[in-house]
């Protein structure tokens, strides 16, 4: 049974307090565990999920400001101390490739795990996965930062009682949606007559960035939008300066966008209480709202149910 999840392994900015970890993120999506962007801590964090290093697929880093990547020699080499069996891709800004080389053998150690290395390179570049397309895009921030979105493709849902009006039973079905017609009787059956579209879904994450096309690209139709709102509209020209998002902005970005489902984090330590970041987005979403806590788990809503027309 596939499962679409998100794990919050930390919630902190630029510096932890006693409440939240430095960032990182785990994506269960089917057969793809992505980790994302893990700072201090991330590693010993794990321990408190269900996840270990060994069910990850894929990590994805999306700058080189140590809150987003100081964990990646103790979780690179965790892969190895735990013989992880299969290849695990890494994606980063190539721009940084110098400070990924530096992470990766910050330390000696014995490296048995095959790190598939992909920087990215380019604004838009695609790597296909088995369950969809993963695209980055580039994000508006002093150094050079990609966010990233994951996207299945439609796909369509068949309609038993229509199958059953045809008469499509069987092996016949799986034909039929595998060749998109069927020929019965003298008649050609259409997948189309006997199905309803099924949307792909869409994850996005958004980290450090001001407002720019990047991330209304990535946000676009999100069924799951995890995005950072360091700040509070009372430091907006702060926010500005230094190239990161207010929780307003960030929810103003979701409505806009469609999402489903929003994920607040990456927190500065100047605010204690988090409820003031959900007063400041529900002035301008009011969707499915999350203010991402420490080790906690956000389901991917389940997909969206369209009429049979």
């Amino acid at each position: 049974m596939s499962m679409r999840e998100l794990v919050v392994l930390g919630t902190a900015s630029q510096a932890p307090t006693r409440t939240r970890n430095h960032n990182g993120y785990v994506l269960r999506w089917d057969d793809e565990v992505i980790l994302f962007d893990p700072g201090e801590g991330s590693q010993r964090q794990l321990l408190h999920t269900g996840v270990t290093a060994s069910d990850l697929t894929r990590i994805c880093v999306t700058h080189f400001h140590g809150d987003h990547c100081l964990g990646l020699p103790g979780t690179i080499q965790r892969l190895s101390l735990d013989r992880v069996p299969h290849p695990v891709a890494v994606h980063f800004p190539a721009g940084g490739a110098d400070y990924f080389a530096r992470l990766r053998h910050a330390s000696s150690f014995h490296e048995t795990a095959e790190l598939a290395v992909v920087p990215i390179e380019a604004d838009g570049q695609r790597v296909a996965l088995r369950c969809g397309t993963l695209e980055a895009r580039q994000l508006r921030h002093p150094v050079e930062t990609y966010g990233y979105r994951l996207v299945e493709p439609d796909g369509c849902r068949m309609l038993p009682e229509k199958l059953a009006a045809y008469g499509i039973a069987g092996p016949a079905v799986g034909e039929l949606h595998r060749v998109g017609h069927l020929d019965l009787d003298g008649r050609r059956v259409t997948r189309d007559e006997v199905s309803t579209p099924r949307p792909g879904q869409r994850f996005a994450f958004v980290m450090d960035t001001g407002l720019c096309d990047g991330v209304y690209a990535l946000a676009e139709h999100a069924d799951l939008l995890v995005i950072e709102s360091t700040f509070l509209e009372s430091e907006a020209a702060l926010a500005a300066e230094v190239g990161h998002l207010t929780a307003g902005q960030a929810a103003r970005v979701a409505a806009e966008s469609g999402v489903r489902r929003l994920v607040l984090t990456h927190f500065s330590q100047r605010y204690a209480d988090p409820a003031r970041f959900a007063d400041e987005a529900r002035r301008h979403f009011d969707g499915d709202l999350v203010i991402a806590e420490d080790l906690t788990t956000v389901q991917v809503p389940p997909r969206r149910v369209l009429s049979a027309g």
